[in-house]
């Protein structure tokens, strides 16, 4: 039997890390929430990644927690999914969910810390710790709030039913919708859409979107020293693809 694990790799300055646990439906285990922030914080600090994609192994993106790591000490468990959550809504590039089959749960809560979400007719969405007696984390709850209002938030957590790709996509779940056999297509399309955009904006844009409107002041001195935006200018002028040069900083 395979052991549950996150797989990743870094292709044309996309990485994508791959959650993999065959025997239960890509369900996350406490030693791979645990490894889920270290590896982000790598992929973070690579000047070659320029975006991320977070997928399932398979058909199916994640059916939520590994149940039987919820045994004993489910405060933990929970500690460790929020800690994993908000590495990945901290990523400071960006992030696409790329989902197929059931994004339940813990993956729904992953999903949602993402900055966008395409996914495959056919797949299903629910979170569902009103099945398990279980409190949603505040931060996850937020996001879900953030994503699909109040009442709709509401409906997903006091039933924990699950729902189509296409209600996911009406209430703001999920930002695209494909047939059957075209997201591998769209993603690899998306993607390369995302690393020829400027780094600075994607990076001045999410912290805004995400609520750090201190930080205007730092993501102004950024970009008078960025360069970014005589470049764009200029290759626009010029009827040419531009050449951003302004990246993450590196940690530390």
């Amino acid at each position: 039997m395979e052991e549950p694990q996150l797989l990743h790799s870094v292709t044309d300055s996309v990485a994508t890390v791959v959650i993999r646990h065959p025997a239960k439906r890509n369900a996350m285990t406490a030693a791979m929430w645990a490894a889920l922030p270290p590896l982000l914080d790598a992929l973070a600090g690579d000047p070659g990644v320029r975006a991320l994609v977070l997928t399932g192994a398979g058909g199916t993106f994640c059916a939520g927690a590994d149940i039987s790591t919820l045994r004993g000490s489910p405060l933990e468990a929970q500690r460790l999914s929020v800690a994993a959550e908000e590495a990945l809504a901290a990523f400071p590039k960006p992030v696409l969910a790329v989902i197929r089959g059931d994004c339940v749960g813990g993956g729904a809560q992953l999903a949602a810390a993402c900055d966008l979400r395409f996914t495959e007719r056919g797949a299903r969405f629910g979170v569902t710790p009103a099945k398990l007696g279980i409190v949603y984390p505040a931060s996850a709850t937020r996001r879900l709030v953030s994503l699909v209002g109040p009442a709709t938030a509401k409906y997903l957590l006091f039933s924990g039913e699950l729902i189509d790709a296409e209600r996911a996509l009406r209430t703001g779940l999920v930002d695209e919708v494909l047939p059957e056999g075209e997201l591998e297509g769209r993603v690899a399309e998306f993607t390369r859409v995302l690393v020829s955009r400027s780094q600075l904006t994607q990076a001045a844009a999410k912290e805004f979107a995400d609520g750090r409107a201190d930080r205007d002041a730092h993501w102004s001195e950024q970009a008078r020293g960025s360069g970014d935006a005589a470049e764009g200018v200029a290759a626009f002028l010029e009827r040419r693809q531009p050449r951003f040069t302004w990246s993450v900083p590196t940690p530390g």
